[in-house]
């Protein structure tokens, strides 16, 4: 799944298993995933500095819960930024797992 906002770009890599957000066809960051039966683990996200503070990383985040939900799977949040976001965010507290 990709998705395209002006010059940011968002991607499911799962060659890589991670999703990944781009400014201006430059990689700006990733959220690293590991498959598991029925969900995906988010353990990891990560922006360059330079993109710091310009809200693409709660948006990344935004991107890869769309796309679980699409995709009828649920979220295990281990990364701290993943679990804070969907804590602000209750519409996505159903992809939840246990």
């Amino acid at each position: 799944m990709t998705s395209d906002s002006g010059n940011i770009t968002f991607k499911d890599n799962e060659g890589a298993q991670q999703y990944e957000v781009y400014v201006d066809g430059q990689l700006a960051g990733h959220a690293a995933y590991r498959p598991l039966d029925d969900a995906r683990e988010l353990p990891h996200t990560e922006l360059k500095d330079q993109y710091e503070g310009q809200g693409l990383g709660s948006r990344l985040v935004q991107f890869a819960l769309d796309d679980l939900r699409k995709r009828g799977l649920n979220v295990v949040p281990t990364c701290p930024f993943v679990a804070g976001y969907i804590s602000k965010h209750p519409e996505y507290q159903d992809l939840m797992q246990g």
